[in-house]
């Protein structure tokens, strides 16, 4: 479907430096614009490529001066990254849904589905799940028992969600997606033995939650293992048993928490964390990626990096005198040498 320039500014609320009937009808990256195609610029760093795109039109902001002339029509909004953001989630609201109950997928008789949902190609519902309005389960997926799915959520290729775990409204899950697994719960025996400890509890995913791929969430053991509103995981991170993630935290790759962790809510946790069992993380902390969290966050809205991770702004002080320490070591093995060479002429 085609758009002009024109149309682009007044749905984002823009002005076109340019000409407003030069139309398009697919997205590219700047540095690799292909005529008919919309991109943007936010970053300035990749300003460059604004004077050598292709691309017919290019979002900007408001107050972008460019230093070259431009061969592209200029739509400026009040933030270009935003407005890419809604334009890619309009087109996405414009493609076909797919519906209907395929063939050789399984439903189980006591299972409930709302209207227009759709299950693809082998999934399975087990006995009692309960799946809301405009549901979107595809091919391969695994609903099991007694699991609850809200309204509008899309549950991707190859998710397993295991029994009793409830899945709020407008969530995604995205491939490979493990919900309700058992926590790594064994209690130590003697003669180096282990005895698992039953995980009876369930994983409760509210409103607004995406999860990316091959992500894997624990069942509790006894409760609940709860994603608050609103959170968004990216892929390959691992929730144990028992943690509590607050609303509308962020969460990037390649983290994992222990069990019975509490995270606040509108946290930013950066890839490749770790976080120790049993701690409270407060409402607004930034933990930089790969650091190790190995105790209680207390105080809100702090940032803290390292492993053991503390405050950012004393990391960054400290990685500074850190970087020196080779030069400080010779400086100090030099003074040694001299404070030595000045002893044995005092004893002459």
């Amino acid at each position: 479907m085609q758009f002009t320039a024109g149309q682009i500014a007044e749905y984002l609320k823009g002005t076109v430096d340019g000409d407003s009937e030069v139309t398009v009808d697919d997205v590219s990256r700047i540095e690799e614009g292909r005529p008919g195609t919309l991109t943007f610029l936010s970053n300035l760093k990749y300003e460059k490529y604004l004077y050598t795109t292709k691309a017919s039109v290019v979002l900007v902001n408001r107050e972008f001066t460019p230093s070259k002339s431009v061969g592209c029509t200029l739509v400026r909004v009040d933030d270009a990254y935003q407005a890419i953001a809604a334009l890619l989630q309009l087109r996405e609201q414009m493609k076909p849904a797919p519906a209907g109950i395929a063939e050789n997928a399984f439903v189980d008789s006591s299972a409930r589905t709302g209207n227009n949902v759709y299950i693809g190609h082998f999934a399975v519902i087990s006995k009692g799940v309960v799946i809301g309005d405009g549901v979107i389960i595809h091919p391969q997926a695994y609903i099991g028992e007694n699991v609850t799915i809200g309204d509008n959520t899309v549950i991707h290729t190859g998710v397993k969600i295991y029994h009793n775990s409830v899945i709020g409204k407008e969530c995604t899950l995205h491939a490979g997606v493990v919900v309700g697994g058992d926590g790594f719960g064994f209690a130590p025996q003697t003669g180096m033995n282990y005895k698992k400890i039953p995980q009876v509890g369930n994983v409760v995913i509210e409103d607004h939650v995406e999860i990316g791929a091959n992500c894997t969430i624990d069942r509790a053991m006894i409760g609940s293992t709860i994603i608050r509103q609103g959170v968004k995981l990216d892929n390959l991170i691992q929730v144990a048993h028992n943690v509590e993630i607050g609303k509308n935290t962020v969460i990037a790759a390649q983290t994992g928490i222990a069990g019975s962790t509490r995270i606040g809510a509108g946290c930013m946790i950066g890839g490749q964390v770790g976080v120790v069992g049993h701690l409270s993380i407060a409402d607004g902390t930034r933990i930089a990626a790969q650091s190790g969290v190995g105790g209680s966050i207390i105080e809100k809205d702090t940032t803290v990096q390292g492993s053991p991770s503390f405050l950012y702004s004393s990391y960054q002080r400290s990685y500074v005198i850190y970087r020196k320490l080779p030069q400080i070591y010779s400086r100090l093995e030099r003074i040694e040498r001299e404070l030595e060479e000045a002893r044995s002429r005092e004893k002459e």
